[in-house]
């Protein structure tokens, strides 16, 4: 078991409800525990049923809840690169350093997605919580965050002849270079980080299109060194009542069937519940489910 445990998957299938149910699990067993989303329209707070604007917000004993929106995301790079970069930029634009920010961090492919890598490897490294639950954003974008270290790496073989070139102003403390090399650093570390320390949980549902995206998925990691280490088949038909629900049911077992062979890692199966599942009570459920108990 790794203490960062991320839940991805298309969107729609339930992992944000998969992953505050683990989440409640852990803290459960008396681990302090943080939930968090890298999703920038995040419902965590909603599935908890949580007012307030506490960051982290404390759901309950053990249990706290962050989310990382675009703010984060700016003072994270601004932290690390961003008055060096802007001392080399502005010696040839005439921009203020806030629109200067706003542009790296919304604008050039990847930076949004490597610094919240990054955020959460520094709260890994920081030893303040015991588990750290991860709800992403939907598949295709959650990728995106795997694809940084490439694109700092392809950037990165022109960057001596180019920015040897670029005058130093006296403001800068750091060269150019030195800057990019850094960068690339960080972006390897955070690979690193995400094939040795995190566990990846896909969630999907038995049904045709979202398993034949499962190839495309398992690929993509599969490119970058990392795996799958656990699928949750969620939606699940258990008990069906109608000639609707067992016509259901039965092309369900089909697609289930067909990940067990094709995807041969553990997997889970969550039924389809008759409510929506939001507040403590309902999660609870669902842990039970997931974890042996239900």
């Amino acid at each position: 078991m790794k203490d960062i445990v991320m839940f991805c998957g298309k969107g729609g299938v339930g992992k944000t409800t998969c992953a505050a149910a683990t989440a409640l699990h852990y803290a459960s067993e008396g681990k302090e525990t943080l939930i968090i989303s890298t999703d920038f329209t995040p419902s965590l707070k909603d599935i908890f049923m949580l007012e307030g604007d506490g960051k982290p917000a404390k759901i309950s004993e053990g249990l706290y809840l962050a989310e990382i929106g675009s703010e984060e995301v700016k003072e994270l790079w601004d932290k690390k690169f961003g008055a060096d970069v802007y001392d080399l930029f502005s010696t040839f634009a005439d921009i203020e350093y806030g629109e200067f920010v706003d542009f790296v961090t919304t604008i050039l492919p990847g930076i949004r997605d490597e610094f919240m890598v990054d955020y959460i490897k520094e709260l890994s490294e920081s030893g303040r919580y015991d588990r750290i639950v991860w709800d992403t954003a939907p598949a295709g974008q959650t990728l995106g965050l795997l694809r940084m270290p490439s694109i700092v790496n392809e950037h990165l073989k022109p960057a001596p002849r180019i920015y040897s070139r670029v005058r130093t102003s006296r403001k800068r403390k750091r060269s150019i270079l030195g800057i990019i090399t850094e960068w690339e650093e960080l972006s390897n570390k955070d690979m690193e980080f995400l094939k040795s320390e995190v566990e990846f949980n896909l969630v999907t549902i038995a049904e045709a299109l979202a398993v034949r995206q499962l190839d495309g998925i398992f690929n993509e990691f599969h490119s970058y060194g990392l795996n799958i280490d656990h699928i949750i088949i969620n939606q699940v038909v258990k008990e069906p009542d109608s000639a609707f629900l067992y016509s259901k049911a039965s092309m369900q077992q089909g697609y289930i069937a067909e990940i067990s062979i094709n995807y041969p890692v553990d997997q889970s199966i969550l039924p389809q519940f008759p409510y929506e599942i939001t507040g403590m009570a309902r999660l609870r459920e669902v842990e039970r489910v997931l974890f042996g108990d239900g």
